[in-house]
């Protein structure tokens, strides 16, 4: 088993790509803020989980459990800590010429109906054709599944990757 090294941390958070839900600790630095770590340019190209769970939902929900875990970030469609552990925002509430508004977006089989701050001068569509970001903020998500109807997680922000993730609006 791993064990951290003594600049290191390890936060709970949950990964999903195309065909799965990894629950786990990831390790990083102890200074790292994780709620935004895929969008730094420290972003690594495997994102390190300790204790991971991997769930395959479909007709009939697969689960894998591993000590140890290397994901390739590029797979990665949405990313958040876990619930209960606390981030601190990336946006300050009050800038100017920005406005909130109701978005779902569909992360492989996963539902995420969550808010999105945008232009205050533009709209979605706009807002997502000159974004040049590869990770996106969704913030006060709800995250549902058909194939595991017990599973409603609620989390005050998480990243996603635009580009591997189609949006809805939500009136």
């Amino acid at each position: 088993m791993y064990i951290l090294k003594n600049n290191e941390k390890a936060t709970p958070v949950m990964v999903y790509t195309e065909s799965t839900l990894i629950h786990g600790q990831v390790v990083t630095t102890e200074f790292l803020r994780v709620n935004i770590w895929l969008r730094t340019e420290g972003a690594p190209k495997y994102i390190h989980m300790l204790n991971a769970q991997m769930i395959y939902p479909g007709a009939a929900v697969k689960t894998v459990k591993f000590d140890e875990i290397f994901i390739p970030t590029g797979e990665i469609i949405g990313f958040h800590v876990a619930p209960g552990v606390e981030v601190e925002l990336d946006y300050d509430p009050g800038e100017a010429n920005r406005m909130v508004i109701a978005v779902s977006a569909i992360a492989g089989s996963f539902v995420i109906k969550s808010q999105m701050r945008i232009s205050s001068q533009t709209e979605l569509r706009t807002s997502l054709e000159v974004a040049r970001t590869n990770w996106l903020s969704l913030y006060e998500a709800q995250i549902t599944n058909p194939f595991l109807p017990q599973m409603n997680v609620q989390v005050p922000m998480l990243l996603v990757q635009p580009e591997k993730v189609p949006f809805g609006l939500v009136e």
